[in-house]
Parts: structure tokens; sequence; C-alpha cells
């Protein structure tokens, strides 16, 4: 195995790891009836995410923080949903990968799950 390099190397993680979520009936209803992602059109979107996150190369411009707001005043997205992205996340990262960024990317995407976290909690706290 080797480390994430570059952006095919995001893709394939980046599609793998929605391949495990949309076979997940616990969570892939957020992405199917909820958000009613086109995959072919998020996964771009996500990898330029975190190739920006991890190798550094910009041109991520979506508030990620609103956009998990707004899903939640949809279908409020709890600690358990969000463990189950967590666990399908680096399950995929530890399969295909093993390095230094392999280990940022867990890093940073336990961060994320984190954050949002916070702000969903304090988003219901007003209302």
């Amino acid at each position: 195995m080797k480390d994430i390099e570059n952006q095919d190397d995001l893709y394939l993680l980046v599609d793998e790891f929605y391949k495990k979520l949309l076979s997940d009936d616990s969570i892939s209803y957020i992405f199917t009836d909820v958000v009613k992602i086109k995959i072919e059109e998020h996964l771009p979107i996500l990898v330029t995410f975190w190739s920006q996150a991890i190798l550094g190369t910009g041109g991520y411009t979506n508030n990620l923080t609103q956009i998990h707001m707004d899903i939640d005043k949809k279908e409020h997205l709890t600690k358990e949903l969000f463990d189950i992205w967590l666990n399908h996340f680096y399950t995929t990262v530890d399969e295909i990968f093993i390095g230094e960024k392999a280990e940022k990317i867990k890093t940073q995407a336990l961060s994320l799950a984190t954050i949002m976290q916070i702000k969903v909690f304090q988003q219901n706290q007003k209302h």
C-alpha cells in the first residue's frame, strides 16, 4: 500500500467511501432521500475539498459548515450518523492507503465531524 499522493488517489478514496455510505441503510437515506445527491457531480467537489485540505491545492469555495447546518434542518444529523460516517471514512482510508497523508486525512475527518456536531448542537439549542 502507498500513501495518498494526488487527486486520483483522493478520487479513489471518496468513490470507495461513498460506495460504503450508500450501501449502509443506517446512513444512506441522508444522501438518497434528504439531500438527493447526484454522486457523479458530488465526487469531484469532495476531491477538490480533500485535495485542498491534504495536498494544499486550493479551489474549494463552498461553505461546508452551512451545507451541513442546512441538511440538519431537514433531517437531524445525530452523533450516531457522524460516528457511522467517520467509521466508514477510516475503514476506507485504511483499506487503500498507509502513510503520513493517510493519517492526516483521518485526523482532518475527525476534526470536521467534531466541528459539525458542535455547530449542529448549537443550531438546535437556538430553536
